[in-house]
């Protein structure tokens, strides 16, 4: 007859790794989206766009507030981190990016485990993931 082996419910280390890894990341994104939160909630930070002024804008679509608030799309949040109303982006990307750090570091335990099919597709996520977030994938606007 043919008998099956039980399924193992156990985590492999790499999905261990990943899981701690992506744990920290989500603490640490959670507490600086808080905290600057707070900064601009509590008007410790100016923000670009007055509080009494934001309603103005919801019901614009991006193009329009874009061009009329004169921010620039993409990665030039970077440039306006001194504003409460941007600060904020700093925790987003930690959530966004901490992805990208679990897939790199479960990479030295696949090859190590060779398991290369799995290395392989982890260095391209990683890659790709890069990409899109640079900004060099972009499509449209």
């Amino acid at each position: 007859m043919n008998e099956k082996q039980p399924a193992t419910l156990e985590a492999s280390p790499e999905q261990l790794l990943y899981a701690r890894i992506l744990e920290i990341g989500m603490y640490i994104g959670l507490l600086v989206l808080f905290v600057t939160f707070g900064l601009y909630a509590f008007g410790i930070v100016d923000p670009y766009i007055p509080l009494d002024e934001i309603s103005n804008y919801w019901s614009m679509n991006v193009n329009d507030y874009l061009e009329h608030t004169e921010i620039k799309a993409g990665w030039a949040w970077l440039g306006m981190l001194k504003y409460g109303d941007f600060i904020n982006f700093i925790g987003v990307a930690i959530l966004a990016g901490v992805t990208i750090i679990c897939y790199a570091a479960i990479v030295p335990t696949l090859l190590k485990n060779n398991d290369k099919v799995y290395a392989i597709l982890a260095v391209l996520e990683v890659i790709i993931l890069s990409a899109a977030a640079s900004g060099i994938l972009a499509v449209g606007h």
